[in-house]
């Protein structure tokens, strides 16, 4: 249905990035091409094969907005938190950081403009006290590989929690029904380019072990 890179499945899992500023906030992203990204996406696995999943997809411009300016709020309140707590970092990695937060601040300013907006869910009466690995990892891998999907047919995606904050609100905004757990927002459009490479990570042996720490 819709063009695919050439990519190889490694290039694919490397190359999948969290785009911000590259997003294309004029070119529509077709309803058809959603439903193929998430009928994808719902090949990952289940709890107990459950599928107690449920995606959200908002294109309605004044519905945008409005998560758009919860996001935002959101963001300022992190970044007032991040400096006041004031990190010590090495300055190359402050720089990466501070291209970070550039980034975030545009996307912030733009998650309103953004054509789609993809809001993955969960049934859960209650979020368990304890463990909630279960729970989660029965809707974030189908998240994942909404991205992975997306990347592969030209589009961008960024993974961003940040309007949890607003859970209920957004919620209400929404009529989501109380049992139903937002996971993720995933803003999705068509990247302006489609070029991107890996990411610098720390070194391997900083953060492997084997049989014990």
């Amino acid at each position: 249905m819709n063009s695919r890179l050439d990519l190889s499945a490694d290039q694919l899992l490397t190359t999948t990035r969290t785009v911000r500023k590259r997003l294309d906030l004029e070119r529509p992203v077709p309803r058809e091409v959603i439903r193929e990204l998430i009928d994808i996406a719902v090949q990952a696995p289940s709890g107990s094969n459950g599928q107690t999943w449920h995606w959200l997809v908002i294109t309605d411009p004044d519905k945008r907005a409005v998560i758009g300016d919860y996001y935002r709020r959101s963001l300022q309140a992190y970044f007032a938190n991040r400096d006041a707590a004031e990190p010590t970092v090495d300055p190359e990695r402050a720089a990466v950081q501070e291209r970070v937060r550039s980034s975030s601040s545009y996307l912030g300013e733009h998650m309103g403009d953004v054509p789609a907006l993809v809001i993955p869910c969960i049934e859960a009466a209650t979020l368990p006290a304890g463990n909630q690995a279960g729970l989660w990892g029965s809707i974030l891998p189908a998240a994942w590989s909404y991205m992975l999907a997306a990347r592969s047919r030209g589009l961008g995606t960024a993974w961003t929690t940040l309007h949890l904050k607003y859970e209920t609100e957004i919620s209400e905004l929404l009529k989501l029904p109380g049992n139903l757990r937002q996971a993720v927002l995933i803003p999705t459009a068509y990247s302006i380019g489609t070029t991107f490479k890996p990411a610098a990570r720390k070194p391997l042996d900083e953060i492997l072990h084997f049989d014990t720490w």
